[in-house]
């Protein structure tokens, strides 16, 4: 049976909008009145005819997407050495020049300096994924703003580690997700200051428009790590959404303030979190956490 498809074109005779696309007969027809409304209509698809799951995927020619993550998009073009194409080894002779084929084209992979500051890059950005369990869509923004830096000069004289973590960074920044820059500069062993510093010049250079974090997006996070219930999670996202209309959230931060309501939600539901279960989950000091208390209870008038 030829296959049919619904598409979105309406009838010029009877007005229906039920057109259908006859792929067999290469026609758009109406199904109401019958009236072919176009024809001799070009076959998208492919030229060969493929009837197991096998058999299309020997034949499909389509390579895998383009990934900024990999230093060469993931374009790169290898060379094997063993057998030709029909699976017949090679001769001596022909297996010395495929050898020479593979050294040279491995250099001009990396015979820019762009290149090679690319490859070790991107593999600091794999290993910093793999630590932080960073999503692909993550890793690939960490990518192309790391690209788009390397393209306006701001590597040069900097650590290739530093600059990578700082991209990872805004990249996690501009898409809402809670990391904070004390976790990324513990995974990639860079100090602190160093990455905050790369971190804005980044922003500045490139002309970033960054959000800022919000307690709110931590709560979750830190109630998972410290083992808080479901019921303490809700009423702090109450409180806290009262302590912002109070203006008790503005300057403070955002990651030592998401755990500092979390221990007042577990007073309140008398429910056993340690303020030192929530600094560690929070990445903050048992200090921040009391400070933050002392001040939020004062302010939303509340007795513990």
């Amino acid at each position: 049976m030829p296959t049919q498809k619904v598409v979105q074109t309406r009838c010029p005779e009877c007005g229906s909008d039920k057109v259908v696309k006859d792929l067999g007969m290469g026609e758009f027809v109406c199904s109401n009145c019958g009236l072919v409304i176009g024809e001799d209509i070009a076959d998208q698809g492919a030229e060969w005819r493929a009837f197991t799951p096998e058999e299309r995927k020997t034949k499909v020619r389509a390579g895998t997407p383009i990934k900024y993550s990999h230093f060469d998009k993931g374009l790169s073009t290898v060379i094997r050495v063993g057998k030709d194409a029909f699976g017949r080894p090679l001769s001596p002779k022909v297996k010395r020049e495929m050898w020479r084929l593979k050294r040279w084209q491995m250099r001009s992979k990396i015979h820019a300096s762009k290149s090679r500051n690319l490859m070790k890059a991107m593999n600091e950005l794999q290993r910093l994924s793999d630590v932080l369990n960073t999503p692909s869509s993550i890793q690939e923004m960490a990518a192309v703003v790391y690209r788009k830096a390397l393209n306006e000069g701001l590597v040069r004289g900097r650590s290739i580690k530093g600059m990578m973590a700082a991209a990872l960074y805004s990249a996690y920044r501009f898409t809402k997700n809670p990391r904070t820059l004390k976790e990324i500069t513990e995974a990639s062993f860079q100090d602190i200051k160093g990455v905050s510093r790369n971190y804005r010049l980044i922003v500045r250079r490139l002309d970033m428009k960054m959000p800022i974090d919000k307690p709110l997006d931590y709560i979750t996070k830190i109630a998972e790590k410290a083992g808080v219930s479901s019921d303490v999670e809700g009423l702090a996202l109450r409180l806290l959404i009262e302590a912002k209309k109070k203006y008790a959230t503005a300057g403070k931060d955002p990651s030592g303030l998401a755990a500092a309501i979390l221990y007042i939600a577990a007073k309140l539901l008398k429910e056993k979190v340690t303020q030192s279960q929530l600094a560690k989950a929070a990445n903050v000091t048992e200090v921040t956490i009391r400070n933050r208390k002392r001040e939020l209870v004062k302010t939303l008038q509340l007795k513990l």
